[in-house]
């Protein structure tokens, strides 16, 4: 394996963080959505 991340991983960290960062936006301020 290489070092650093692919394309592909970078995408997954991004989706996975857009997940997480909406799950907190919706407990704080459910009513926004």
């Amino acid at each position: 394996m290489k070092k650093g991340f692919t394309l592909i991983e970078l995408l997954v960290v991004i989706a996975i963080l857009a997940v997480l960062a909406t799950a907190v936006v919706l407990a704080i301020n459910p009513a926004r959505f």
